[in-house]
């Protein structure tokens, strides 16, 4: 199967890519250092050719409330788009335990706080039944 991971590089990513490659998969890692820039969509739709899944596990560069959330906002819109025009059968977006009950943090809305804020989740399931946010809490 092959698994694009949105973030592939960074410090969850490049665990799920190896972890994925380890059990058999074709396991491909999309992000700015890979010529995958989800803000602006370069080399996006390139990344996601071929694709059973997507997995985003990418971090904002910034937490203030303002730019974490259009980074989201963006981001996620133009990953779903090219999911879409790829042909990608399933997202899986991860979030952070207890995100939801976090809102008087910008990147806690952003990620997957209450109402409309909820940019990542909301873009990321929107019209795709079969697609999930996984909710992680850190281990101790």
């Amino acid at each position: 199967m092959r698994i694009v991971v949105i973030g592939g590089t960074g410090l969850i990513g490049r665990k799920l890519v190896e972890l994925l490659q380890e059990r058999g998969h074709d396991a491909v890692a999309a992000s700015p250092s890979t010529g995958v820039d989800t803000v602006t969509g370069q080399g996006l739709l390139e990344a996601l050719q071929g694709a059973d899944v997507v997995v985003d596990v990418a971090n904002a560069p910034s937490f203030e409330d303002g730019p974490v959330m259009e980074f989201f906002r963006t981001a996620t819109a133009n990953v779903v788009a090219a999911e879409k025009e790829a042909g990608v059968g399933h997202h899986v977006a991860l979030s952070i335990v207890g995100a939801d009950r976090m809102t008087d943090i910008g990147y806690m809305r952003a990620e997957g706080g209450a109402g409309a804020d909820r940019a990542r989740e909301r873009r990321a399931v929107h019209d795709r039944a079969r697609d999930a946010v996984l909710r992680v809490r850190r281990s101790r």
